[in-house]
């Protein structure tokens, strides 16, 4: 059976067992959007699970190294529509990553929306933009850029400051991969730091914290099956080194599927 390798690097033991798979590498251990999917797989696959993802909270706590690590998720409060977690994953004795999700059970009910989707050309008439070859993990995604593409440091230029630091482009998994919970997880974090886009070089950045609101469930995410969807992301205050991160995931018929919001640490 072939495996796809998001599936490789979120599974675990029925312990909570896994380990960083070398797919999803980063500048230093596995990409935050990784283990953050894994974090939430935890709680997806408990027996005492109850509905769908509604809400996750990860804290990067420490940095997590290439290698094994197990992630305890528990559930401390059941009602008959939500369900509340608390998540921790351990590496060499220490914890490097907490998470708090909710789950719950959708129910039909009145529904509106007044945030819309920006006019963008479709995935199909915007080019694949190349992994900018740094890290391996930008290679698990096709990548169509249609604003704030990857930022292409050149050691000798003087930093461009750009205007704002908006970034809008088509993303699927790479090789493609139904749409679910666990991979929009890693797609809402997906955005290279808002600070490369702003300052136009490379500055020593990492989320120390992300919130995913999951707005579609299963049978709306199941519909975008491996159709490429639509990502923003923007920044909205960068000081005393820190900013916040903000990005919505959007199908390719114009409904929200996932927001989030990242406090992110940087060194400038």
């Amino acid at each position: 059976m072939t495996h796809h390798p998001f599936d490789e690097a979120i599974a675990l033991s029925a312990a909570g067992d896994g380990a960083t798979h070398p797919a999803w590498a980063n500048m230093v251990g596995p990409f935050g959007g990784i283990t953050a999917a894994t974090l939430l797989n935890a709680a997806w696959v408990h027996p005492q699970r109850l509905g769908e993802p509604l809400a996750l909270t990860v804290n990067y706590a420490g940095a997590l190294v290439d290698g094994a690590f197990r992630v305890d998720a528990r559930p401390v409060r059941t009602t008959r529509t939500t369900q509340h977690w608390i998540i921790t994953l351990h590496q060499g004795g220490e914890v490097t990553t907490t998470a708090t999700a909710v789950f719950a059970i959708r129910r039909d009910t009145w529904a509106s929306a007044e945030l819309v989707a920006p006019a963008v050309p479709p995935a199909a008439e915007v080019a694949v933009t190349p992994a900018p070859g740094r890290v391996v993990w930008p290679e698990r995604y096709e990548m169509r850029f249609v604003h704030g593409p990857w930022v292409r440091f050149a050691p000798t230029a003087a930093p461009a400051l750009a205007d704002d630091s908006l970034t809008a482009l088509w993303i699927r998994d790479e090789p493609p991969r139904p749409l679910d919970a666990l991979a929009l997880t890693a797609l809402c974090d997906a955005f290279y730091p808002r600070i490369f886009r702003r300052r136009g070089t490379f500055t020593p950045a990492g989320t120390v914290s992300m919130t995913v609101h999951f707005h579609a469930g299963a049978t709306a995410l199941a519909a975008q099956g491996t159709r490429p969807v639509l990502g923003v992301a923007r920044g909205q205050r960068f000081a005393q080194g820190f900013f916040d991160q903000h990005a919505e995931v959007w199908s390719d018929g114009g409904e929200l599927l996932a927001s989030s919001q990242q406090s992110v640490y940087f060194k400038a």
